[in-house]
């Protein structure tokens, strides 16, 4: 991921760059643009920003048949106009090409007609979901008779930050436009053509359904000192949600202004225990491993009860070396597998995202949680067990968004665990955990309700 863009004025950069550039000021704020470019980049974001907040208004008070029509049109014309945005993400892939970047990163830009249909499938599980906006999460009364709740009410306008995967522009605007909000994107340069495509597509619809086109808006520039222009909006947006990798997000967090939810990287683990069903035990690693290598969800490191090590790891590694796994192991499991390589300090906290997998012989469950404490990285959890007892303990003991029983870290995704399509997922505690849908996208309100009362 350090290759070096061939042609640096039309190529996309990686995230690492786009840091260094922001930081190093390469590109100044007075840069003069094309007149299609609004101009001075810093007035175009800032009246981004100011519609946006404008376009909120009328969003928080939008009845959800409205909201659901829009959603709706969106991916109707999606599927209508799914060919041209196909040729417009050939484009991206191109350039993506030429700058020799990963196949990994060139699979999570690309389009085909599984994301076209995922997008279009999730926009309908979208509309197809309660609208949080005016529930009532709680209701008591007070001695004097008064009656306090708390109604969910949309945080306002949204800022998101991404990489590569053009399905967010989609994903990201479905879930703001339900729950009331409005929602400036800026999507990585890469990804340029496919998200000025769909950005056509929702701005269509918003005006078809008379909602307000400034709802949704794209930065409508490659310049990475967009982002720097849009961390200064602290007037306007509520919240800034960055979404791709570890140089990124910690680039947003440094410089905002505005209050982030993020995860910088997912340190996930499963821990196979003594007793454990060690067929399940193996279906579950070699999924969380090897189904999807390069997402955040994907384990990174096996923790073995050394009573389970002798007979599960010989039979695990053989399907791990059909995959193409690489172990790096602890010395005990370099003493049971041979042919594993010797794991290092820097492997244990590491986000591998490619097929290599850290392995560590533990002597209890104690160890596996000391462990997952030390190197984790508040992500994703998983234990096989068959012990009940054991099984809530590891619940209630390990700190993550997600915690998982007999299952696949691979479940840690909203759609899986029934949020609809997923704006990310959050590994800070405020104001969000784990995967963040559409009451993640809200906050609450006091309302208080009397017949007279005043304070004595």
């Amino acid at each position: 991921m350090s290759v070096e863009p061939k042609q640096r004025a039309h190529s996309p950069l990686l995230a690492s760059e786009l840091a260094s550039e922001i930081k190093n000021d390469s590109i100044p704020y007075g840069r003069r643009f094309p007149a299609a470019c609004g101009g001075d980049l810093q007035i175009m974001i800032a009246e981004m920003a100011r519609s946006a907040r404008i376009a909120s208004r009328d969003m928080a008070k939008c009845p959800t048949a409205k909201k659901n029509e829009a959603l709706l049109k969106v991916a109707g014309e999606i599927t209508r106009q799914a060919e041209y945005i196909k040729e417009e993400n050939k484009k991206d892939l191109s350039c993506a090409k030429e700058a020799g970047l990963s196949g990994a990163f060139i699979d999570r830009l690309a389009i085909k007609d599984t994301t076209i249909k995922s997008m279009v499938d999730g926009l309908a599980e979208v509309s197809a979901l309660d609208d949080p906006i005016g529930s009532i999460c709680r209701t008591w009364i007070r001695p004097n008779g008064i009656q306090v709740s708390r109604m969910r009410i949309p945080l306002g306008v949204i800022g998101i930050i991404y990489e590569s995967r053009p399905n967010v522009t989609v994903d990201a605007a479905a879930l703001c436009l339900k729950a009331g909000n409005a929602v400036i994107l800026r999507g990585g340069s890469e990804a340029y053509h496919s998200n000025m495509a769909l950005s056509g597509i929702i701005k269509k619809a918003l005006s078809e359904s008379g909602l307000p086109e400034k709802a949704v808006q794209i930065v409508p520039v490659r310049e990475r000192s967009a982002v720097n222009a849009l961390l200064s909006q602290e007037e306007y947006i509520d919240l800034i949600i960055p979404r791709g990798g570890e140089s990124l997000i910690r680039f947003v967090v440094e410089n905002s202004r505005i209050p982030v939810l993020k995860h910088y990287k997912g340190v996930c683990h499963v821990y196979v225990d003594e007793g454990a069903d060690l067929e399940m035990a193996r279906r579950i690693c070699l999924n969380a491993k090897v189904q999807r290598p390069g997402v955040c969800n994907a384990m990174e490191t096996m923790l073995v009860h050394r009573a389970a090590a002798e007979e599960f790891l010989p039979e695990m590694a053989k399907e791990f070396a059909v995959a193409g796994v690489e172990i790096r192991g602890c010395p005990e499991t370099c003493d049971i597998l041979p042919s594993a390589k010797r794991a290092t300090e820097e492997d244990w906290p590491a986000e591998f995202l490619d097929l290599i997998l850290a392995v560590k012989v533990v002597s209890d469950m104690d160890q596996a949680i000391s462990h997952i404490a030390k190197y984790g990285s508040n992500h994703t959890e998983a234990i096989v067990t068959s012990d009940y007892n054991r099984s809530r303990r590891f619940l209630n003991e390990v700190d993550s968004s997600v915690v998982l029983v007999n299952a696949s870290t691979r479940f840690n995704d909203g759609g899986q665990l029934g949020l609809g399509a997923e704006i990310g997922i959050s590994t800070s505690k405020l104001h969000a955990f784990g995967p963040m849908g559409l009451e993640e996208l809200t906050t609450t309100k006091f309302i208080v309700l009397g017949n007279g009362q005043i304070r004595e």
